[in-house]
């Protein structure tokens, strides 16, 4: 392997690594392309079926996506952007369906209604005026609205069955929300691979270091984390797809985009329902607002789940801190990636996040109790021996330079390429895998010009994902709508 030339090499064994690999070979399989992981199997940090909500972010619930503005309108371009992506996301998952890369959609997708609740006068309005915005777009136009207590038992008994009714309350919801085993579809991305290309993960490797070769390409150090062998391979193109583990990389490759990037580490907790005749009760996503202050990752929900065929019910985030950069990382993965060059940003994001730093602060000072009267403000009689905390992936939340504050922290998810597209690197977390497609389709797009513009690849590119590049509308939405609804068993 010493020494060999790859189109592609692809760090990290998570779902954005799978889709960007699988996605290449069906449009040109004679690319050489290899990936590398540190850890001993796919999807065991942010891909993992516990790491994530398994939410499928399309904004029909999360009301960080439609703020209002200072006129009081809520807007809902946000919303429209991440509902358009994940319905790409989708038709590509149709289309592998279609093609019988993948047998049994049920094993990572499910049909869920996605719901937002609020509690609160003001919030109650809110949520109406959101309602009103959303059913005037052909992407929401299905959403339903109530303020009555018994609709609210209907969609979601085990939250409303017991609530104040001198309190104003307000729902609203979608039929058609998924929840998702992030976990369950990249492994049968890695199973795609290795069956119908002959390509490989390759376990206990950890590229160490990025170099130019001086001939437009890049020699990429790999580690065996079994014997210690350091290898040189030479890649085109290099995708750093390592979750939190990214930022360290890109630091380390000589490209003048990454300048001013950093990263602020969060960890996770959920409570997990123990009791089956509890998790029976609730058969949906019930999404809510944060505090006021908190940040967007700090959204309250209560989640339908459906993790290896078995029914669960989570509730959570709940946030925590830690200086690692990945569950399996070192705790000075924090202080190794403040460098001279995001200093300014990294002090930035800190002065001027001064409440999440608060926020941060008070979760991590929760008690099992603590979190047990978070849980009751939607399940009043939620019983302690009921539930049990687990640890959930490890985020590193986006830092970037900003001309007024000297650093921003970013929430979504940040793409960094070089010019030519050689070397991409995906930072950031959620929306993340419910995206992913969208994401590295662009990547693909910069990375691979030749590939993706060539008539036989754009026929191929055409039956994947119907209709991309061109400008969304309602005819093409409700038609792709309908395709995925029927390929995906929705």
């Amino acid at each position: 392997m010493e020494g060999k030339k790859y189109d592609l090499i692809c760090v990290g064994g998570g779902i954005m690594s799978a889709t960007l690999s699988v996605m290449a070979k069906i449009l040109k399989p004679d690319l050489e392309i290899a990936i590398f992981e540190r850890l001993d199997k796919v999807a065991l940090e942010s891909s993992g079926t516990w790491n994530n909500a398994g939410t499928g972010h399309s904004a029909l619930c999360e009301l960080n996506y439609t703020p209002e503005d200072e006129d009081g309108n809520v807007v809902i371009t946000k919303a429209i952007e991440i509902c358009r992506q994940f319905e790409i996301s989708k038709q590509f998952w149709s289309y592998l369906v279609d093609k019988g890369y993948i047998e049994d959609p049920k094993t990572f997708i499910t049909n869920v209604p996605h719901h937002s609740w609020v509690r609160g006068k003001a919030n109650a309005e809110y949520l109406e005026k959101r309602y009103h915005a959303m059913k005037e777009h052909y992407m929401f136009d299905t959403i339903e609205f109530t303020k009555d207590l018994e609709k609210m038992q209907e969609w979601f008994p085990l939250i409303a069955n017991h609530q104040d009714e001198s309190m104003p309350m307000a729902a609203s919801r979608i039929d058609r929300g998924c929840e998702m085993n992030f976990g369950a579809l990249t492994k049968q991305l890695y199973d795609i691979l290795e069956k119908r290309f002959d390509t490989k993960v390759q376990f206990r490797r950890e590229v160490e270091d990025i170099d130019p070769d001086g001939n437009s390409d890049w020699t990429v150090f790999v580690k065996n984390l079994v014997n210690e062998d350091v290898s040189r391979l030479n890649a085109e193109h290099v995708f750093i797809g390592a979750g939190g583990g990214s930022l360290l990389l890109l630091e380390k490759v000589e490209i003048p985009e990454k300048e001013g990037y950093g990263g602020f580490p969060v960890s996770g907790e959920w409570l997990v329902c123990k009791n089956p005749d509890i998790i029976n009760q609730h058969f949906a996503k019930v999404y809510s607002k944060a505090g006021i202050g908190d940040p967007p990752m700090s959204t309250p929900h209560l989640d339908t789940r459906y993790i290896d065929g078995k029914r669960e019910l989570l509730f959570g985030p709940f946030a925590g801190f830690s200086t690692k950069f990945l569950k399996e990382g070192a705790h000075t993965d924090l202080f190794k990636s403040i460098k001279l060059e995001n200093l300014h940003s990294m002090w930035g994001v800190f002065w001027h996040n001064l409440p999440l730093t608060s926020y941060l602060i008070n979760q991590v000072s929760m008690s099992f109790s603590d979190r047990m009267d978070a849980l009751r403000i939607f399940v009043k009689d939620a019983k302690d021996e009921d539930w049990e905390v687990i640890v959930a992936g490890q985020r590193v939340q986006t830092i970037k330079k900003d001309h007024y504050e000297g650093g921003k922290l970013e929430f979504g998810t940040e793409v960094v390429s070089s010019e030519d597209g050689k070397i991409t690197c995906l930072l950031g977390a959620s929306p993340g895998a419910s995206t992913s497609v969208k994401i590295m389709m662009e990547v693909l797009e910069k990375a691979f010009p030749e590939t993706t513009s060539k008539d036989s690849c754009r026929k191929a590119l055409n039956e994947m994902l119907p209709g991309w590049g061109e400008e969304a509308n309602i005819e093409t939405f409700k038609t792709n709508l309908e395709r995925s609804k029927a390929s995906l068993k929705l």
